[in-house]
């Protein structure tokens, strides 16, 4: 239960203000200097390209991301991250790596190893 809560809860990623996991996991996808095909971008996230539509459009609207069209795929559209959304990503950065240093200074290096390995199982098993 705990877990779905902190799946719905948005957080504050700098000036982008506050931002859903889903839509900072999209931010994340992309990454800073990247521009991504939204089919790419479902297939990455494991989601429809209609779920895809939708974060783009809340995060075109408040001018995180801009859509891109191919210059020769009129069905395909890329998107990349405005200078506001590149602030997002590199908080979200920040804060995964704050989160990380604070894990490691509470676990000693053998259980350090055993969280890394349940993660990496939790993973999988999610992919599955």
């Amino acid at each position: 239960m705990q877990l779905q809560r902190l799946e719905r809860s948005p957080k504050t990623f700098g000036e982008a203000g506050k931002l859903t996991p889903s839509e900072i996991h999209l931010i994340d996808a992309i990454g800073c200097d990247n521009t991504v095909l939204m089919g790419e971008l479902a297939k990455a996230l494991g989601v429809t390209k209609g779920a895809v539509t939708q974060i783009v459009d809340r995060l075109e609207r408040i001018d995180l991301l801009e859509r891109i069209p191919h210059p020769t795929d009129l069905r395909s559209t890329y998107v990349s991250l405005t200078q506001k959304g590149g602030i997002a990503y590199q908080a979200h950065d920040k804060m995964r790596l704050d989160f990380y240093r604070q894990l490691q200074s509470q676990l000693d290096d053998e259980e350090m190893a055993a969280f890394d390995n349940a993660i990496e199982k939790l993973i999988s098993s999610l992919k599955k």
